[in-house]
This record gives structure tokens, sequence and C-alpha cells, in this order.
């Protein structure tokens, strides 16, 4: 997942710790590295927006609003207090926004409507619409939303890594054993490949370390630190549990 060559301490530069150096200036891979993270974690903005009781309408219009003023401004150097981690960053970053368009939430005020990242506010509102109903604060809806696309993008790149390797059909019927582990005997789904319970047992080992190399990976992204991975993972685990 890292995106430049090592930095002082000899660590690979994560998508985050690059745009964190680049700061203010116009470096175009920073920008990129940027965008490349908002568009693959804006959705659990949404569900803060809409926790925060916003309609859709509203909702869509802050996101796509809050990202244009980040793009055009740079505001990502401005915040120190929670760079270490996009996660956290996000969101602090977020809540500006919000507190400075209060009352301004129409897109001739951003920009004529140009929209930075195309959105899939379709898919966003219908996982929306699936959250359970509970009093959970905006920032709980946050976390969790955000350990879920974590993990999703995490799966669907494992997926997409036995399908170039011709192993689709393995990968559909061990994926199970990730998502429901102990749903069905390691007999059953041996019977279903056509392969030995032993097979089965090391194909599903094989599987839980190519998934947990992916999410070390997908993590190491949005930190700043290496060694902060480990309690970025504690932290996402937890508010998917709490």
């Amino acid at each position: 997942m890292s995106t430049t060559g090592p930095d002082a301490l000899g660590f690979q530069r994560t998508r985050w710790s690059l745009v964190l150096a680049a700061g203010k200036s116009s470096d175009p891979t920073a920008r990129a590295a940027l965008s490349e993270l908002c568009a693959a974690y804006w959705m659990p903005l949404y569900h803060y927006v809409r926790r925060r009781g916003h309609d859709r309408a509203a909702a869509e219009d802050l996101v796509q609003g809050f990202f244009l003023r980040l793009f055009e401004r740079a505001d990502f150097a401005t915040l120190d207090a929670e760079r270490g981690r996009f996660r956290a960053f996000l969101l602090v970053a977020l809540k500006h926004y919000l507190a400075d368009e209060h009352d301004k939430r129409t897109a001739e005020k951003r920009g004529g409507g140009r929209a930075p990242l195309s959105l899939d506010f379709e898919r966003a509102d219908s996982q929306w619409r699936l959250e359970p109903a509970t009093d959970a604060t905006p920032e709980k809806a946050y976390e969790r939303a955000f350990a879920e696309e974590l993990l999703a993008r995490t799966l669907a790149s494992v997926e997409r890594d036995y399908a170039e390797r011709g192993e689709a059909r393995a990968f559909g019927v061990l994926v199970g054993t990730l998502t429901a582990p102990g749903a069905l005997p390691h007999r059953a789904l041996a019977a279903e490949l056509g392969v030995t319970e032993g097979a089965v047992q090391v194909a599903a080992h094989r599987l839980r370390e190519r998934w947990r190399g992916a999410l070390r990976a997908e993590v190491a992204a949005i930190v700043d630190d290496p060694t902060e991975v480990d309690a970025e993972l504690a932290a996402l685990f937890a508010a998917l549990t709490g």
C-alpha cells in the first residue's frame, strides 16, 4: 500500500504520511494520494452527517462541499491534533467544516456545484437505511462505518487476488471461514471443492493469513507511523464490537 520511497527512518511512506509530508505544497503526488484516500473512505462521513440529523439531500451536499474545500484549500495541512491517523483527521476536518458551513449549505457558494470526487450516494443511502436504529452518537456511527468500510475493502482486495490466481471458486467457498467461522464444517467445504478435509484446513489457514496481511497493509496506508498499525487495528475492532 505504500506509494513512494523510504523516509529518514527507513520506512516506506504510506499514502497518508506522504500527504502529511507534503503539507500545503502543491505536490501532485500528495494530492493524488489524498484524493485516493478520501475516495476510499468517504462513506463513513456520510453516516456521520446523517446521524447528526441531516436528511439525504443535505448530507450529500455537505459531504461534497467538504471535499471541495479540503482539496482547494489544502486544509489537511492545518490540523495537527490527529495528524497521525487519517481516520481521526477526517472526522476532525469534517467537524470544522460543518461548523463553518452552518447556514451556508448551497452548492453555488462552493464553486457552482463542482464535485471533486465521484461518490455513489445511492449506495451510501442504501447502506445507511440498513443501519439499526440505535442511540449511538454520530462519532460512534462514524467509527463503526469506517471499520466496516475498511474490512469490506480488505475482503474485496483478497477476492481480487484469488481471482487473479484463478482461484475465484475456492475463495467463494472458503470465504465463510472468515466471515462466519464455524458455520460450515470442513467436511462440507471439502465435499464442495472435491478435496480432502486436510486440504481445506490448509487452504482456510492460507486465506486467513492473506486476509490478515491485506488488513495490516490497508491500515498501514492510513497511519503516519508504522508502529501505530496495531493500535489502529484495536480501535477499529473496538468500534465494531462497542
